[in-house]
């Protein structure tokens, strides 16, 4: 939410004015109120982004398809996609969806965190090139650490995924004893 909002605000001034990104202090001033805002609805409303993610990526993929097909009325595409958008905002309401996307997106940093400091500490990487893309690189570039990797992911999935199972079931438990 952070960047996406510092990207609107700096993007919307450079183009109403003409200068460069970030050239001109209100780029930043506006940037920075909009990172707060665009930050704090995205944490307040983490569910309703994912199924508004999934509805988009929905609607995008019915409209692609359309038009993939040669369909020429605009209507049409406009409606399927439509259409698929709230197939996919349901399938992501009921599937539990912004639980899986936070497990996964967490063992996956959690496993590049890991695999990277492995690599710093075993001189595999330098300090000076320490960032996500050049220790993906470099994972890639060894089919040892692309096992680790591998490996930590599907952990960190399985810990997250048995620790929410368990933390429903206490809840469940609860609300039972709730109820009686």
């Amino acid at each position: 939410g952070f960047f996406a909002g510092f990207s609107a605000g700096t993007g919307l001034i450079s183009a109403i004015t003409g200068d460069a990104v970030l050239a001109t202090p209100l780029g930043w001033i506006l940037g920075l109120v909009l990172a707060v805002v665009f930050a704090t609805f995205a944490y307040l409303y983490y569910s309703v982004a994912i199924v508004m993610a999934m509805s988009s990526i929905g609607f995008m993929l019915g409209g692609a398809l359309m038009t993939a097909l040669g369909v020429p009325w605009n209507w049409a595409i406009a409606i399927v996609g439509i259409l698929v958008g709230v197939a996919f905002a349901f399938a992501g309401i009921v599937s539990n969806l912004p639980r899986v996307v936070l497990v996964v997106v967490s063992a996956i940093g959690g496993a590049t965190a890991i695999v990277g400091g492995l690599m710093l500490f075993g001189s595999t990487l330098d300090t000076e090139d320490f960032s996500r893309a050049v220790i993906t690189e470099t994972i890639n570039d060894s089919w040892g650490w692309w096992l680790l990797y591998a490996v930590l992911t599907i952990a960190g999935i399985m810990t997250q995924s048995a620790i929410a199972s368990t933390e429903d079931e206490l809840r469940a438990a609860w609300m039972s004893v709730d109820q009686n």
